[in-house]
C-alpha cells in the first residue's frame, strides 16, 4: 500500500477521477466535479491510496469545505476507502499523510466536516461546532492540533 499526492493531469490523474466516479458514495458525483474543474490553491493537496497500482481511496487537503461562514481551515476532505479494504485503517493512513502535510506548511490544526458520528474521534478530533452545510445538512466541525 502506497499513498501519493496527485495533482492535476499528473500520471495518475485519469484514473483517480474515474476512481472516484465509479465508487458507491453519494458525495461522489459532487468530489469528481470538484476535481475535474480543479479550482484549487498552489498548496491544496489530493493525496490517494495505491496497491497493485490501483486506487483504492483518497482524500484532500483544502482551503475551504462545504459549510460557509466559518473561519475554520484548513481542512482533510473527500475521506474514502473503497468497501473491500475497509477495517485495515487505510482512512487512518490517509489523515495522517495529510496531517504530516499539513505541519510541513506550518499549521497547527486541522478540520474536518463531517456528519459521521465517533468516527474522527478516534482520530484525535474533537467535535467544537455544528453548521449546516451548502444542502442545510447539519454537519460536525471537528478539529485536531498538531
Amino acid at each position: 500500500m502506497e499513498i501519493k499526492q496527485v495533482l492535476f493531469n499528473d500520471e495518475n490523474w485519469k484514473k483517480l477521477i474515474d476512481f472516484v466516479k465509479g465508487s458507491s458514495w453519494s458525495e461522489s458525483p459532487i468530489i469528481a466535479k470538484n476535481w475535474e474543474e480543479y479550482n484549487y490553491l498552489e498548496w491544496e493537496r489530493i493525496f490517494a491510496v495505491f496497491e497493485n497500482d490501483n486506487i483504492i481511496g483518497h482524500c484532500s487537503f483544502n482551503n475551504v469545505d462545504c459549510v460557509p461562514d466559518v473561519d475554520y481551515t484548513p481542512y482533510i476532505q473527500s475521506v474514502f476507502v473503497n468497501e473491500n479494504y475497509r477495517g485495515k485503517r487505510v482512512s487512518e493512513k490517509l489523515i495522517n499523510i495529510a496531517i504530516e502535510y499539513a505541519k510541513s506548511l506550518g499549521f497547527k490544526e486541522v478540520y474536518i466536516v463531517s456528519g459521521h458520528i465517533n468516527f474522527y474521534e478516534k482520530y484525535g478530533f474533537i467535535k467544537i461546532d455544528e453548521k449546516k452545510e451548502y444542502r442545510g445538512v447539519l454537519q460536525g466541525i471537528y478539529r485536531k492540533e498538531i
